[in-house]
C-alpha cells in the first residue's frame, strides 16, 4: 500500500457538518480464550500452529436507511461532549501532550476517552486500572458490565464511573494510527481518529445487543478475504490491510508509536462500473477525483473509459486510446489544448495507429485541430498523427526518432523542436461567468513550453502548460508502474538527469501519457529517482559477488523481487543500470556481457 497523503492544515468545506469520532482497533494474540464465541470458530490457533495476530470486529445492528447497516466495524463512534470530564480521570497522557501530538489547540484527548468509552459500550472491554495501577478485580469488571446499558444510555458518565470504582483510565495503551475524514458529497461526515490497543487481560469481549449484535475475533488475512460477506468500508478494509502487512501485534504497535505524523485520509466519491463509491488516497483516481468533483457531487470517473472524453479544465480534454496492455496500463491518453474566439485545439500524443481512437480524438475536439504535437515515437504514442493530419490538415510537431527499435519511424515533423520552444495557442474568450472547472471562463491564451527529456528515448520531450502548471509527461512519469529504460535509445544517466531538472519547476500537475492525474509532481518524480538510485545499489553490491558478473546471474539477483515474466523488461533496465555505472567508471565490461567492479 502506497503512503497516505497527509493534510496538516485540512479544514472542511464551508457549511460541511463535521463530527468527531474515535474508534479503537483491539488486538490480540490467537493463544487468548475468551469465553468461546460460536464467531470464533475457525478464526483461533488450530493445533500445532503457532499464535499469530487477531483483530476485534463488531457486527453493527441493522437499521432502516443505515448504508453500513449490518456491516462489520472496530469500536467506536461520536465523541461526547462529557468525555472532556474524564481528562482527570486518564493516566500516561495529558490533554496538552495528545493536542500537541495531533495537531490540535485542545481537546486532543477527547478522542481517546471516547475511543475507550466506545469500546465499552459496544465491546464489553475497558482499558483500565485500578487507583494503584493494578489489575481490575472480577468483580468489580462484573460490577462495571452491568453499568453499560446506563453508559450506552447517556445516563453514566465516563468520569462517573471512574469515581465510583477508582479506576484510571489507561490512555496510554491507545496509539494512534490512522486519521480518516469522511469525503464530501456524504450527507454524515466524520472526522475519525482510529487508535490501536492489545486487548485488556482477563476481559472478555461482548456485544451491546444494541449497537452491535456480534463479536468476532479474526485474523486480518481471513477478514480481508471475507470483505464481502462482512461488508467491509474503506477505513476498515484499509487498517485490515495494514495490519496484515505488519504482520503481529509487536510490529503493529512499534509502526504505530514510531510515526511522526499520523496519516490523514480523505476519499473521494468517483462513479463507474461498480456504481459511486469512496476513492482512497492510495488509489490512481483520488487527485483527479479531488479536482474535478472536489464537492463530491459523483460527476468524476475513477476508471479510465477508451474513447470517452473527460473534460479535465476548460482550456483540457482527455480520451484513452484502446490499446491497454501490460505495458501501455488502461491505453494512451491523448490530450487536447485549446478553445479561444477561433476554436482551435492541439493534440498532444495522437496515439497508436487505430481508427477507432483517431474517430473518438475528432468526436472529442469541440473546434478545429490545428497542431499535434507529440513527445516521443513508440508505437503507442505518434502513429496516429499521419491519420490525424490527414482528416485535420494540422502541423505535426515533435523529435524524429534518434534509433529504429521500436520506433515509428514514419513520424517526419513539419516542424522539428528541441527543446525551448515556447508555443502561445489562442485560448478561451474571457467571460463574465464565474470560473469553473468544466467549462469555458475567465481565461486566456494556453501558453505550451517544451522541454527537452531524454531518457526513456533519446526524442523524448515534455510540454508545460503554464497556465495550469501542468506538465504533459509522455513516457517520461507514468503512473502506476516504472518506466522501462531501453538502450541504446533509453539513457539511466539521461533519465535521471531529467527528472532532477523536471523537479525544479514550479509544478502542480503531471498529465502522464498513461493513467490519470497525478499531483504532487516533485513527490511523484522524487520516489522514480530513489527507486533507480536503489536498485543501482543494488546492481553495485551484486557485480562482484558474481565476477566476472554475467547478466543472467544479475538478473536473478538484482531483480528477485520482479516476477519472473517481467525479467525480458528487467533486463533492459539492467542492462541501462550498468551502463550508466561504466560511464560513470564504477564498473567495466571486460567482455559482452560480463562486468566487474573498478
Amino acid at each position: 500500500m502506497s503512503d497516505a497523503i497527509h493534510f496538516p492544515d485540512w479544514r472542511p468545506a464551508p457549511g460541511a457538518a463535521i463530527r468527531r469520532a474515535a474508534t479503537v482497533v483491539v488486538l490480540r494474540s490467537t493463544d487468548t480464550d475468551d469465553g468461546g464465541s460460536a464467531n470464533d470458530a475457525g478464526a483461533g490457533r488450530q493445533p500445532g500452529k503457532q499464535a499469530g495476530m487477531q483483530v476485534l470486529l463488531m457486527r453493527r445492528n441493522a437499521r432502516e436507511g443505515d448504508i453500513h447497516s449490518g456491516a462489520c466495524v472496530f469500536p467506536g463512534g461520536l465523541v461526547d461532549a462529557a468525555d472532556r470530564d474524564a481528562h482527570a480521570c486518564c493516566t500516561g497522557l495529558d490533554d496538552s501532550t495528545a493536542s500537541a501530538a495531533m495537531g490540535l489547540p485542545e481537546g486532543g484527548l477527547d478522542f481517546f476517552v471516547a475511543a475507550m468509552r466506545e469500546c465499552l459500550e459496544e465491546a464489553g472491554l475497558l482499558f483500565a486500572t485500578a487507583a494503584d495501577g493494578g489489575a481490575l478485580p472480577p468483580d468489580v469488571l462484573d460490577q462495571i458490565a452491568a453499568l453499560r446499558p446506563a453508559l450506552n444510555r447517556g445516563e453514566l458518565s465516563m468520569r462517573s464511573l471512574c469515581e465510583r470504582f477508582g479506576l484510571r483510565l489507561a490512555a496510554d495503551r491507545l496509539v494512534r494510527i490512522s486519521h480518516w475524514l469522511t469525503p464530501p458529497g456524504v450527507p454524515k461526515r466524520y472526522d475519525t481518529h482510529f487508535f490501536v490497543a492489545e486487548a485488556p487481560a482477563l476481559q472478555v469481549a461482548s456485544h451491546d445487543d444494541g449497537e452491535t449484535v456480534d463479536r468476532l475475533w479474526i485474523t486480518p488475512a481471513e477478514a480481508i478475504a471475507r470483505a464481502k460477506e462482512f461488508k467491509l468500508v474503506l477505513p476498515t478494509l484499509r487498517t485490515l490491510q495494514t495490519l496484515q502487512q505488519l504482520g503481529s501485534i509487536g510490529a503493529v504497535m512499534a509502526h504505530a508509536r514510531a510515526l511522526t505524523s499520523v496519516p490523514c485520509w480523505m476519499p473521494h466519491l468517483g462513479t463507474g462500473a461498480r456504481g459511486m463509491r469512496p476513492v482512497a488516497p492510495d488509489e490512481p483516481a483520488w487527485a483527479e477525483l479531488g479536482r474535478l468533483d472536489p464537492h463530491g457531487r459523483g460527476t468524476a470517473s475513477y476508471e479510465l473509459v477508451p474513447g470517452t472524453a473527460v473534460r479535465l479544465s476548460p482550456r483540457l480534454i482527455r480520451v484513452t486510446a484502446p490499446n491497454g496492455s501490460m505495458m501501455t496500463g488502461p491505453g494512451t491518453n491523448t490530450y487536447l489544448i485549446g478553445g479561444g474566439a477561433a476554436n482551435e485545439w492541439a493534440v498532444i500524443d495522437p496515439g497508436p495507429a487505430m481508427d477507432d481512437h483517431v474517430q473518438a480524438i475528432l468526436a472529442a475536439a469541440p473546434g478545429a485541430i490545428r497542431w499535434i504535437f507529440v513527445t516521443h515515437t513508440h508505437k503507442d504514442h505518434s502513429p496516429a498523427a499521419q491519420a490525424l493530419k490527414h482528416h485535420t490538415g494540422a502541423a505535426l510537431l515533435g523529435m524524429a526518432p534518434l534509433h529504429t527499435e521500436w520506433q515509428d519511424t514514419d513520424f517526419v515533423p513539419d516542424t522539428a523542436l528541441s527543446g525551448g520552444e515556447v508555443f502561445v495557442l489562442p485560448g478561451p474568450p474571457i467571460s463574465d461567468e464565474p470560473a469553473d472547472s468544466t467549462t469555458n471562463s475567465r481565461f486566456g491564451a494556453s501558453t505550451l513550453r517544451v522541454i527537452h527529456t531524454p531518457g526513456h528515448a533519446g526524442n523524448h520531450l515534455c510540454y508545460l502548460l503554464d497556465e495550469e502548471r501542468m506538465l504533459f509527461t509522455g513516457d517520461h512519469v507514468m503512473q502506476g508502474s516504472t518506466v522501462v529504460i531501453n538502450p541504446p535509445d533509453g539513457d539511466m544517466g539521461a533519465y535521471l538527469r531529467s527528472l532532477n531538472e523536471l523537479k525544479t519547476l514550479p509544478l502542480e500537475w503531471l498529465a502522464p501519457g498513461h493513467g490519470f492525474l497525478m499531483a504532487q509532481p516533485s513527490r511523484a518524480m522524487q520516489r522514480i529517482v530513489d527507486h533507480r538510485l536503489q536498485r543501482e545499489a543494488k546492481v553495485l553490491a551484486a557485480v562482484p559477488t558474481h565476477e566476472p558478473a554475467g547478466t543472467d546471474a544479475l538478473l536473478a539477483t538484482v531483480y528477485a523481487d520482479v516476477p519472473p515474466h517481467l525479467h525480458a523488461m528487467a533486463r533492459r533496465s539492467l542492462l541501462a543500470h550498468l551502463l550508466k555505472l561504466r560511464d560513470e567508471a564504477r564498473v567495466a565490461e571486460t567482455a559482452p556481457g560480463r562486468w566487474l567492479q573498478t
